[in-house]
């Protein structure tokens, strides 16, 4: 709860500063593929790396000269799942609503900065899973999923930003069912590499 309030309290003042500083707006569509992988706890349970698709709308407040600001995203999102638990092969698909938040530097190269612009970005991200949640009789997805994105990108011509990102899940995306004081307790963090191109206007 700690780290969320003073998030909320960056944001706020990210966006006071904004205001402040004639911050320039862009908003626009974003769309991109993930390769998803679960990391349990238990040696046993194995999940191979499988790839997915995102898409949705990106909006972007960024205050000019030193090239800080703030993005946020509405994004759908499918992750598919080939795991082996215990012996037991399953394969499945999960969609979420996310909301990733993200606080970004542009670093301004002289010749060549209104052509293209490397930046840096990090910051939480919270999805919502829209589907089924249940995996097998014994392990269930839980329904918010939240993880920590650091990344990386290339903005050209102001308008087309291409980015890479590694999402840490934070919470446990899949947990076990278990039954009975004695059972173990099985679970699995969703970690994520997400390749995305935005166009902004």
């Amino acid at each position: 709860m700690k780290t969320i309030k003073h998030l909320l309290l960056a944001v706020v003042a990210i966006v006071a500063v904004a205001g402040t500083a004639n911050a320039q707006f862009k908003f626009g569509p974003r769309v991109g593929i993930n390769v998803n992988s679960l990391h349990f706890n238990e040696k046993t349970f194995k999940d191979d790396n499988r790839t997915g698709f995102t898409a949705g709308l990106q909006a972007e407040f960024t205050v000019p000269v030193i090239g800080v600001g703030l993005d946020a995203s509405l994004m759908y999102v499918r992750r598919n799942m080939e795991a082996n638990f215990d012996g037991e092969p399953v394969t499945k698909h999960c969609d979420y609503f996310e909301i990733p938040v993200n606080l970004k530097w542009k670093m301004g190269i002289p010749v060549i900065g209104k052509i293209v612009k490397p930046y840096i970005f990090t910051g939480p991200s919270f999805a919502f899973m829209t589907s089924k949640r249940a995996i097998s009789e014994a392990f269930k997805y839980k329904s918010v999923d939240t993880s920590w994105n650091v990344g990386l990108g290339l903005e050209f011509f102001s308008h087309l930003q291409v980015a890479a990102y590694y999402g840490f899940g934070l919470n446990n995306a899949v947990v076990s069912k278990a039954i009975g004081t004695d059972a173990t307790k099985i679970d699995g963090k969703s970690h994520c590499w997400t390749v995305t191109a935005a166009w902004l206007f």
